[in-house]
């Protein structure tokens, strides 16, 4: 039987909102082990004058512990 944990992570990028989650992934593989699953929670966006300057992700991850 598998015990399974979700943590909630945010990563942004410069270049869009797929980007931003691609990132997150790729961090939380940095430093969690077994991960089997992410979530977009939420999508937001910093705005400077007038445009997008940055997209930002709110994303639950889970993953198997040890």
């Amino acid at each position: 039987m598998a015990v399974a944990r979700v943590t909630v992570i945010t990563a942004s990028s410069t270049q869009g909102f797929q980007a931003a989650f691609q990132e997150g992934i790729t961090r939380a593989t940095d430093t969690l082990r077994n991960i089997t699953g992410a979530e977009i929670v939420s999508q937001k966006a910093k705005i400077e004058n007038g445009k997008i300057s940055e997209y930002r992700v709110q994303m639950s991850i889970t993953f198997i512990l040890e």
